[in-house]
């Protein structure tokens, strides 16, 4: 197993340590939990008595526990082993599933949901850390690629293998299997993140003082809106294609493969373009997606037309999201725990806000067409903080301290001062 052990500024390998694929493994299960309801609304609100746009609270409800979940798990736990917090986050991951699985009450369900998210909140803002420190700051945009690709595979792979099993043996088996791969998934971190012999001294005043970066909370606003307008449409995907475009239920999950695909391929072109021209990047990719959601509601009563729709609004909108996280590091300087907890939540802000108006458009006499509209406004409005960010300047250098490990893929945190150059 490489070594979690990387200069902070030396040469980018080849290589990143396997420890960045063990917690992408991890962001994979999350990614799947989160969006796997999208597939399952119609079953589930049948099941527990509620209406399709209630039933969408449920992910609402999980976006809200990252929000909220994602800065304090990461103050709460911040002198903690971080092996230690990445194990219980996956236990309560877990249990928080079994509970819902077992239960026939809309009210539990939804607050299992809560409570699993901030589990969520908690690995992710730890394991993002770990991510960034075992690779080094060369090499850090590469393992933010490769734990936000746990999370656009889990789309790809993860919602669509939910959503098919769900089918066939209800929305409770999903929920089973997530429990019993998050118990696996346990026992994998505790066999590749070894315990903390050493702490160094973090400072939580620090980490609070850096987020005074002005520039920061632009990159933070344009991860919220851009997540809120794909979203908003994708929350309400399947009753679009079902109802509107005449697409069989049965093959709604090669619908979201297409989607996670687009997502996954967008991905790839963020990070591989963003790093040279972040600003050209991200408001060339924002411009897109909002025509594109927007001709979803002329163009989704033909199934090929809504299909290949859904695939470009996943490509473009999912474009925008590993450079304006790498940006938001970058210009966080001394808070890269807190600012990969702010970073999650901003986008979990932007689902929870886009789930919630998009279902109140589809109770409306929009309709169905209803979540494309509020998913294209956001997305337009992404634009006025990213040519703010472009305005101001990009390319000043930012402090970052990279948090490292000193044994292999331990969870010791020690500060090394670096100078990063984002390319405007």
């Amino acid at each position: 197993m490489p070594s979690a052990t990387r200069s902070a500024t030396g040469p980018a390998t080849s290589r990143l340590p396997f420890v960045v694929w063990v917690l992408a493994a991890g962001t994979f299960l999350m990614g799947t939990t989160e969006f796997v309801i999208a597939g399952l609304l119609p079953e589930m609100a049948d099941d527990l008595n509620v209406s399709v746009s209630h039933a969408g609270l449920l992910i609402t409800a999980f976006a809200v526990g990252m929000i909220v979940g994602g800065p304090t798990m990461a103050m709460a736990t911040l002198r903690l082993p971080q092996r230690h917090t990445l194990i219980g986050a996956l236990a309560v991951f877990a249990l928080g599933h079994v509970v819902a699985a077992l239960s026939t009450s809309f009210t539990v369900v939804l607050t299992a949901r809560v409570v699993t998210a901030l589990a969520t909140g908690a690995f992710w803002a730890v394991g993002f850390v770990i991510a960034t420190s075992a690779a080094g700051s060369a090499s850090a945009t590469r393992a933010v690629g490769v734990m936000m690709g746990g999370l656009t595979l889990a789309n790809v792979v993860g919602v669509p293998i939910g959503s098919f099993v769900g089918q066939y043996t209800g929305w409770r088996g999903p929920f089973w299997a997530l429990a019993v791969l998050a118990a696996l998934a346990a026992v994998f971190v505790g066999r590749f993140i070894t315990s903390t012999k050493q702490r160094a001294a973090v400072s939580v005043r620090a980490e609070v003082r850096a987020l005074r970066q002005g520039r920061l909370w632009l990159a933070l606003a344009a991860a919220v809106l851009i997540m809120g307008g794909v979203l908003a449409t994708y929350t309400y995907i399947t009753p679009l294609l079902t109802d509107r475009a005449g697409i069989p239920a049965g093959a709604v999950p090669l619908v979201l493969i297409a989607f996670g695909i687009g997502a996954l391929g967008g991905t790839a072109i963020g990070g591989r373009l963003g790093d040279r021209r972040p600003m050209a990047t991200t408001i060339t990719a924002a411009a897109a997606t909002a025509p594109t959601l927007l001709a979803l509601i002329p163009a989704s009563n033909s199934p090929v037309t809504a299909v290949i729709l859904v695939f470009l609004m996943a490509l473009t909108g999912f474009t925008v999201n590993p450079v304006v996280t790498s940006l938001a590091v970058r210009f966080a300087g001394d808070a890269p725990t807190l600012t990969s907890a702010l970073t999650t939540s901003a986008y979990n802000t932007g689902i929870a806000a886009g789930s919630l108006v998009a279902g109140r458009a589809l109770d409306s006499s929009l309709g169905l067409t209803g979540p494309a509209l509020v998913g294209a406004v956001f997305a337009a409005l992404t634009l006025l903080p990213l040519i703010a960010l472009a305005l101001s300047g990009t390319a000043r250098p930012s402090r970052i301290v990279a948090q490292h490990t000193t044994g292999a893929d331990t969870g010791e945190r020690h500060a090394t001062n670096a100078t990063v150059t984002s390319v405007g």
